[in-house]
């Protein structure tokens, strides 16, 4: 699988074609999905421009995408650094059940942040599936002392290393000491670093995704023109690696 992640933690201003508001995460969405993407995974923003877990928000998203790709798979953060308490997490994700069309379909709980096993339960109870995010040695050690909870839809083993030299061998560590795990795992990197841990993936038929919320360039540095210019580049260098193995 590749997915898409569309925005992340990024300032409105990191590129002229971000996408902020609902409408052009729908919008980015269905330009996605028109080159194959069936999963998305997305960062609400409250009226100010401020990533929020608010149900309110969280809703009016995950409907806007889901109005113009009905099959997408829809994901969404539960980032510590939007909301540090953990038991206030947990109430949004509890309301996220009530939401109808609006509720997302996975979420993302970063294995690091305290409270994850409890954010895990919340999502499990009201039917929203959980990508656990690992981003260390460290994370994933804690991941297989804790077992894989239930209604875990994939692990995201992400290299935090951003130096391209280096990225892969760090995400190659990090997937070591995960070991086997009974769900899929989606292996990426970020900024200068995602490029390599992608080709990575790919060869080793992994999932893995692309987006603005991983990098804004393409593999030659020159800045993308949008979400589907990085998905374009990611099913070329796909292609290219399927030609390479005949």
């Amino acid at each position: 699988m590749l997915q898409a992640v569309l925005n992340g933690s990024r300032p409105a201003d990191a590129h002229p074609a971000l996408p902020v508001l609902a409408r052009h995460l729908a919008r980015d969405a269905r330009d996605v999905a028109r080159l194959g993407i069936s999963s998305v995974h997305v960062h609400p923003r409250d009226p100010h421009q401020q990533e929020t877990l608010d149900p309110m928000y969280v809703g009016d998203v995950v409907a806007a995408i889901r109005a113009e790709v009905p099959g997408m798979e829809i994901g969404v953060t539960t980032g510590r650094w939007i909301e540090p308490d953990p038991a206030r997490r947990v109430q949004a994700v509890q309301a996220w059940g009530h939401l109808g069309v609006g509720k997302p379909d996975v979420c993302s709980v970063n294995v690091h942040e305290r409270g994850w096993v409890e954010v895990c339960k919340a999502a499990t109870s009201v039917g929203i599936g959980v990508e656990l995010g690992v981003w260390t040695m460290g994370d994933a050690v804690t991941l297989r002392n804790n077992g894989v909870p239930p209604g875990t839809t994939r692990v995201l083993a992400e290299s935090t290393v951003s130096d391209p030299e280096t990225a892969t061998a760090e995400a190659v560590r990090i997937m070591r000491a995960l070991g086997p795990v009974e769900v899929p795992i989606l292996l990426h990197g970020e900024e200068d670093g995602c490029w390599p841990v992608l080709e990575y993936a790919l060869r080793h038929h992994l999932d893995t995704r692309i987006g603005f919320e991983d990098v804004l360039v393409r593999p030659t540095g020159w800045l993308a023109t949008g979400n589907d210019d990085l998905v374009r580049e990611a099913l070329r260098i796909k292609k290219e690696l399927g030609a390479e193995r005949r």
